[in-house]
């Protein structure tokens, strides 16, 4: 298979999907919510939610519009994510493949003041920081993440705060990502963007445009 080889100023990585696999703990809370809000259809969210912001997915699949109410149970959401993630036989949060070789090769850039990778999460920080320290993942010191920004993606916030804050041009970054809502804000900032194909089809991530697709981050 022939490589393409280009050169950047910063990694800007996505989280789930890309990193850590936290699948178990989404399908659980998603279950824990339906009691909640039983007109819900976990199958067809589980298809088309990823990468997306949890107060997002609330305000569409559950119908939730007050702002504390929505944070409060954005709150509940993402708590269930790790406490459900091991119940039943499920996996818990784990990591993915390739990433344990790929951070322990960029670990010294993590560190302000001239890191050269970060963390770009639809997640809130404080589930974030829980479900990369369960999986342990080192947390870079420019961390982004769903309450950073006024939009979360498929707009371009995120990936352009990841590369402000690492003091670079977004077009000098790549980003890392799994879903088509992350790939559309990558190229939305003007990142290059690898596509992982972790969470979804090839066909998915070719319509979402990603400039190259691989299998995870060890190939």
């Amino acid at each position: 298979m022939p490589s393409t080889t280009f050169v950047v100023d910063a990694l800007l990585f996505d989280m789930d999907g890309t990193l850590v696999d936290s699948t178990a703990g989404v399908v659980g809370a998603w279950e824990l919510f339906r009691e909640t809000y039983p007109t819900i259809d976990v199958r067809d969210i589980l298809s088309s939610a990823h990468g997306v912001r949890t107060v997002d997915n609330l305000k569409k699949y559950c119908g939730i519009v007050d702002p504390e109410e929505l944070e409060r149970e954005a709150e509940r959401f993402e708590a269930a994510i790790v406490s459900t993630s091991n119940q039943n036989g499920r996996q818990g949060i784990v990591l993915l493949p390739g990433v344990t070789d790929a951070l322990a090769e960029i670990a010294p850039a993590r560190h302000l003041p001239n890191p050269a990778w970060a963390i770009c999460t639809s997640a809130t920080r404080a589930y974030a920081s829980s479900a990369l320290r369960l999986a342990g993942v080192p947390v870079p010191d420019v961390f982004v993440a769903a309450e950073d920004v006024k939009q979360g993606k498929p707009f371009p916030d995120p990936y352009l705060l990841g590369a402000k804050q690492c003091g670079v041009k977004a077009e000098n970054c790549v980003v890392f990502e799994d879903a088509p809502s992350g790939i559309r804000s990558g190229k939305a900032a003007g990142c290059k963007t690898i596509g992982l194909l972790t969470t979804h089809s090839r066909e998915q991530l070719e319509e979402a445009k990603a400039d190259f697709i691989v299998q995870n981050l060890s190939k």
